[in-house]
């Protein structure tokens, strides 16, 4: 069963899908010599208290290998159609649950290598426990991808600018913060935006349990084979 590891949001396609046959492949050479690897549909494991999903979760997908050689290194070499509609979004997961008012800090270190090509965002995807409110924090994003909801800011939060959108996909609030330029490496003060969120705007109590705080790869679309790599990743919270 997919549950909570499917991507719930559908972010809005910025421009017309053109059909396009997917050629089915296998991963390219990281994958094979990594300690996990797994072309399945909802292939899971745990590896250094982070939880890797390959989870390829939406209509018309093409195929799509996950490989981690630690909870914090790990990549996706993908091949979906150029089609509209988000196909997948791995990723690496570390549970927090706590409320946003008793975190004393939350932080995150990335370092990732992704392609010029295809239809993408790098992003996190942070949730309360009940999935109320999902927060999500683009580092990057290239082709005809854009975000739930209308525009609402441009702040400065967490050591990043960010342009703001808040919206709904039907089933919870979605909060995106979009960065204002790409970027492939850095470190995030998560600690502050969901302040800013619960106490600055009153979009969600401080009472709120963040749960799951994600960090992937949402692929739309990379005709041909794409790898996306994340050479480090660290999430540390109490």
């Amino acid at each position: 069963m997919a549950k909570k590891l499917i991507r719930r949001t559908t972010m809005a396609v910025l421009a017309p899908a053109m059909a396009l046959g997917a050629t089915v492949g296998l991963a390219s050479a990281p994958a094979s010599a990594a300690v996990w690897n797994s072309c399945d549909q909802w292939a899971s494991t745990t590896l250094d208290g982070y939880k890797l999903y390959n989870n390829i979760w939406g209509s018309g997908a093409g195929s799509q290998c996950t490989w981690a050689n630690s909870g914090t290194t790990w990549g996706v070499w993908a091949n979906h159609p150029n089609t509209g509609g988000i196909k997948s979004y791995a990723n690496s997961t570390k549970t927090i649950n706590k409320s946003i008012d008793s975190l004393g800090r939350l932080t995150s270190n990335y370092n990732v290598s992704v392609p010029s090509s295809g239809a993408y965002n790098t992003s996190y995807d942070i949730w309360d426990t009940d999935h109320q409110y999902e927060i999500m924090l683009w580092v990057n994003h290239t082709g005809a991808v854009g975000p739930i909801g209308s525009w609402q800011a441009t702040v400065s939060l967490g050591g990043h600018n960010w342009n703001v959108y808040k919206g709904t996909n039907g089933s919870n609030q979605v909060f995106s913060f979009l960065r204002t330029s790409n970027s492939s490496s850095g470190t995030v003060d998560v600690k502050p935006i969901l302040n800013w969120l619960a106490h600055t705007k009153g979009w969600m109590p401080g009472s709120e349990t963040i749960g799951d705080v994600q960090f992937g790869y949402e692929i739309t679309s990379s005709s041909g084979g794409l790898n996306f790599t994340t050479n480090n990743l660290t999430v540390s919270g109490g």
